[in-house]
């Protein structure tokens, strides 16, 4: 069974970048009719935060990423403290005690010696006498697992071949001086025990599986099949690592932005494939292939996200919206129309809330010094509301005849003095809903 999860640290809220691992594994659980965990990595109990457990869920829940089951590593931790035991009985965990000055001593010299700079495993030399005195001295150390330095091999799904010479990476710290599990170990304990069988992260993470598959072998596992996804840049290829913080899922979603505009982008984003608006999520579920994806750095611009939003509002019936709209105070006798004249000159749902207003309140009204005889004139014969359909026609009929003017000297004065603005919705639709006419006051 394929067995795909989903593993945020709830330390804060959730952005795009960790949208497009999410996503990933997702669709390729869904695409197998396999299973789907959102697991929280909670194992800093500092850090981690209940209040973004609960927007995590949220977040996900927006976008419609159904979970078939919640995991928490905080109650598994008697699970990585036995692997640890195992790993100490067969000789590939050990204690080590350099401060982290030291530690920075030793990396310095060994660039300086032109040598990689890997820990350089003095703990292992140290007596017994000595692992005493340093833990009376300077407390508990950290655990490191022992790596075999020979090469890591396995087939990306992403990248493709890959090899990683085991010793030009430092034995792994597993377990920190205070004891806390770090997600080297829990995340292979997880995986192994929860069956996961296919593993899609960034590629900054694929160090961390050249040691997590020697550690999966050491405890008897098999390695998931792992694929590591490029990381996300800006529009011009600069780093996005200092903005991610200001594009959080619930900050997009506060903007206006609809999840499938967003799904859609990001489902194919970086692949061979186009990015288009889908109707649904099971269309990019059909369509979804983690080989169709290449490893050069993908550019993404949140703007890219509003013109499919937009796109995808225009296609919404009333039905969809009725709730927002209503939410508004649009009366009901007005309400579906008013939907049908605004989705057309909506980027978000947020820009509603402006185009009621001005059909409630009136607009201020914009009056050309040449227009204005011309203006007052035609407002004359502007018969009282209510309008319909035909009003705007009737009335710019009686306009012409009485002034003489006619095409776009006729309709964009008046225009601009009923709505403020050179462009808009037809206004043989605007007419009927325009509540106040201030230009006629």
């Amino acid at each position: 069974m394929t067995i795909t999860r989903f593993a945020p640290s709830p330390t804060g809220y959730i952005h795009v970048g960790n949208l497009r691992t999410a996503l990933m594994n997702y669709l390729i659980a869904r695409k197998a009719g396999g299973s789907f965990i959102l697991r929280i990595d909670d194992t800093d109990p500092e850090r981690s935060k209940e209040e973004y457990v609960d927007a995590i869920k949220q977040d996900l829940e927006w976008l419609g990423l159904t979970w078939d089951r919640v995991e928490r590593q905080s109650e598994r931790l008697d699970r990585y403290a036995e692997a640890a035991d195992r790993l100490r009985e067969m000789g590939r965990f050990y204690e080590a005690f350099e401060t982290p000055t030291e530690l920075d001593l030793k990396r310095k010299k060994q660039l300086n010696m032109g040598r990689p700079p890997v820990y350089d495993r003095a703990a292992l030399a140290l007596t017994q006498a000595e692992r005493d005195a340093l833990r009376a001295q300077r407390g508990n150390g950290v655990w490191r697992f022992k790596l075999d330095q020979e090469r890591i091999t396995w087939v990306d799904g992403i990248l493709g071949d890959i090899s990683i010479d085991a010793a030009s990476v430092s034995d792994p710290v597993l377990i920190r001086g205070d004891g806390q599990v770090l997600y080297t170990l829990a995340s292979v304990v997880d995986d192994m025990e929860m069956g996961v069988s296919h593993v899609v992260r960034g590629s900054d993470h694929v160090t961390n599986t050249a040691t997590q598959i020697q550690i999966i072998a050491a405890l008897g596992g098999t390695p998931p099949d792992f694929a590591h996804h490029s990381l996300l840049t800006g529009p011009k290829g600069e780093s996005l690592s200092k903005r991610l913080g200001t594009l959080s899922l619930r900050d997009l979603r506060e903007a206006g932005v609809a999840p499938i505009a967003l799904l859609s982008h990001m489902a194919r984003l970086g692949s061979a494939d186009p990015v288009e608006l889908r109707h649904d999520i099971s269309e990019l579920i059909d369509g979804f292939d983690i080989s169709r994806f290449g490893s050069a750095p993908t550019k993404f611009d949140e703007q890219d996200l509003y013109p499919m939003t937009a796109h995808h509002l225009q296609s919404l019936p009333y039905e969809a919206v009725a709730e927002r709209v209503r939410g508004l105070g649009v009366p009901d006798g007005l309400a579906a129309q008013f939907w049908l004249v605004a989705r057309d000159n909506i980027t978000t749902l947020n820009d509603l809330e402006g185009w009621w207003k001005l059909f409630r309140d009136g607009a201020d009204p914009v009056i050309d010094a040449e227009d204005a005889e011309f203006v007052a004139q035609a407002l004359e014969l502007l018969p009282e509301g209510p309008h319909d359909a035909q009003s705007w026609s009737e009335w710019t009929n009686a306009v012409k005849a009485a002034t003489g003017r006619k095409g776009r000297a006729l309709f964009m004065p008046l225009r601009k003095a009923l709505t403020g603005q050179a462009h808009g919705p037809d206004m043989a639709q605007v007419l009927p809903l325009l509540q106040v006419i201030r230009a006629k006051a």
